[in-house]
């Protein structure tokens, strides 16, 4: 029996799953948590967090791998934080131990390189589920009750304006929008310093108009 060649264009699904487009949209209320304490947590207490504010909800019927899932979208959403918040402020990524310092460590460095194969491995999306189509609709899931939870205009805005808000004009590539986007949603998140609410849920507004091409 002859077998149709695989096409050599084509992207073995493990290379489609690792390059989906979307950030974890845990990221923003993660940050909001973990400025409002002083304190470490835990990641079951974080992810207990979360649910009583309805942003995670049953990912598996079977318990254990309920659990795997719910640990991993976390800490994939806490090592992304980690990236956006350095060089300003350091975010300490332990199971058991999880907090943002004002102050980066001298030794920062060597820090992300002992966490190297962790954040690799929380960071590929293929260790999660090999299906392309249901981690694209996990997130699309998990922006519908984030876009909820913070009140947003359920109307997407239209892509020039998106590209005003984003202080872009339209050359800007998929990775200058990707930038932006995490430069202005940290700059304008509620609990930053000179963070504030109307601002942030513009920035959030813009990017579900252009998340489908950043």
């Amino acid at each position: 029996m002859l077998f149709a060649k695989p096409s050599l264009t084509e992207e073995p699904q493990s290379i489609r799953v690792a390059n989906t487009k979307g950030d974890n949209p845990l990221i923003w209320p993660l940050l909001t948590v973990l400025q409002a304490s002083n304190q470490s947590w835990k990641i079951h207490h974080l992810a207990t967090e979360l649910q009583t504010q309805g942003l995670i909800h049953q990912l598996d019927e079977n318990p254990g791998n309920d659990l795997f899932k719910r640990n991993f979208l976390l800490m994939n959403a806490l090592f992304e934080l980690q990236e956006i918040l350095l060089p300003k402020q350091w975010l300490q990524v332990k199971a058991m131990e999880i907090q943002i310092f004002r102050l980066v460590p001298s030794n920062v460095n060597l820090l992300i390189m002992q966490d190297t194969s962790l954040r690799e491995y929380y960071l590929d999306w293929n260790n999660y589920d090999t299906s392309e189509n249901v981690v694209r609709e996990l997130l699309e899931a998990f922006w519908s009750n984030y876009k909820s939870y913070i009140g947003l205009n359920i109307n997407l805005m239209n892509k020039g304006n998106a590209l005003r808000v984003f202080e872009l004009d339209e050359s800007a590539t998929a990775r200058d929008i990707r930038k932006q986007w995490r430069r202005l949603a940290l700059k304008w998140h509620p609990d930053r310093p000179d963070g504030d609410a109307a601002r942030f849920r513009e920035v959030c507004e813009a990017w579900q108009s252009l998340r489908d091409i950043a």
